[in-house]
């Protein structure tokens, strides 16, 4: 089986973290959209229909069933979509889910209605949904390590799924609010304190003492340390020591000093506005409770302060005492004061830094995505 992934015209709809990678390619409950289908349909072959900039990363393959990358499939959506024949379109209600070929004959989805994401926030919104999900169909038939009995568990044992090789001592952990998995090579330090829904991937870690609400994803080779709660980080990205982080995702190769701090509700208790890519200005909500959404590659300062929904571009560097903008355009340096161009050529030494303390470096495709960027600022 073949087919894409695309990003039906929203490709702005969940920026910032859209900007370097196809909305298939968003990590939220345990996986990636594509190896979410991966899992499922552990021999198609999956491509994406995304951006121009970005195809020659993220490739298409040669098919003529395309997929809607914002819908998370469940088991009823994998049959249905694995069961449509040439010119066949499948939808639920007026919303299409796939097409194969000219899509003229059309198809009423009848199973279990899935996530759709329609907004950038719904990506934390909806992650207690789609984490309980993958874990039950991931964890099927498969089986669990033992926890250590330096540990304190809460809830039922099968709601907890530890991986080979990850290592656990002197934490609690609830599951009485959601799952909680934890990946090969995770580690989870001593002092922990842990409520479900969590998803905790490969080779990632919690510091001593960390405080985790769910419903939160940790992806893969992240550190994360202090409180957060409802949070979704991508992979590689730290945020090593205390400090509050709310309803937010975080994009790879990020970088939260200590003692950065994000406001999640306002102080009036209002429903919250944020910057939106494709209305070029801050938009309504009907969300109370929103923090930071965080492009791959940026950083803030120690004691860095940001505002309910505030929003940071890719590869930005903020810093300093008080609250800087709520939006901030890719490759800028900021400050509360001041706002300036992170040129191009800095902006890749920086990543390149970051990322060889992991034996990584960007690749010529991520350069000219890079270059593409920054001539094109959003």
């Amino acid at each position: 089986m073949k087919f894409n992934l695309s990003d039906n015209g929203l490709h702005l709809t969940f920026a910032p973290l859209s900007l370097t990678r196809p909305i298939g390619d968003i990590r939220m409950g345990l996986f990636t959209n594509k190896e979410r289908y991966q899992m499922y349909l552990p021999d198609a072959e999956i491509g994406f229909h995304t951006e121009a900039y970005l195809s020659k990363k993220f490739n298409s393959v040669h098919c003529e069933l395309t997929v809607n990358a914002n819908i998370i499939p469940n088991e009823d959506i994998i049959a249905a979509i694995s069961n449509l024949e040439n010119n066949q379109s499948l939808f639920i209600e007026d919303y299409i889910i796939a097409s194969h070929g000219d899509g003229k004959e059309k198809l009423n989805y009848t199973g279990e209605k899935p996530v759709i994401l329609v907004e950038r926030w719904n990506i934390f919104q909806f992650n207690h949904l789609v984490l309980k999900q993958d874990f039950i169909a991931y964890t099927a038939n498969k089986t669990s390590q033992k926890l250590s009995s330096t540990n304190t568990l809460i809830g039922n044992p099968s709601d907890l799924f530890i991986e080979e090789g990850a290592f656990v001592e002197g934490a609690i952990l609830n599951t009485n609010e959601g799952p909680i998995y934890i990946g090969r090579e995770a580690e989870i330090m001593e002092g922990s304190l842990i409520r479900g829904g969590l998803a905790l991937c490969a080779n990632a870690s919690l510091k001593l003492g960390a405080k985790v609400y769910g419903a939160s994803t940790i992806g893969p080779n992240c550190k994360i340390g202090g409180e957060i709660n409802n949070v979704i980080f991508q992979a590689y990205s730290n945020k090593g020591h205390d400090g509050f982080l709310g309803n937010s995702i975080i994009g790879e190769w990020c970088n939260l000093g200590a003692d950065t701090n994000t406001s999640n509700l306002k102080n009036n208790y209002s429903n919250v506005k944020t910057y939106s890519y494709e209305a070029k200005t801050e938009v309504n909500t009907d969300v109370q409770f929103m923090g930071l959404c965080m492009g791959d590659f940026s950083k803030s300062g120690i004691n860095t302060m940001f505002n309910t929904a505030s929003i940071v571009g890719v590869s930005c560097n903020v810093f300093g005492s008080g609250f800087p903008t709520k939006y901030i355009p890719s490759f800028s340096w900021v400050n509360s004061l001041h706002m300036e161009d992170f040129k191009l050529d800095k902006a890749i030494s920086s990543a390149n830094n970051m990322m060889i303390r992991r034996d990584q470096k960007l690749s010529s495709m991520d350069e000219e995505i890079f270059a593409h960027l920054s001539k094109n600022k959003t």
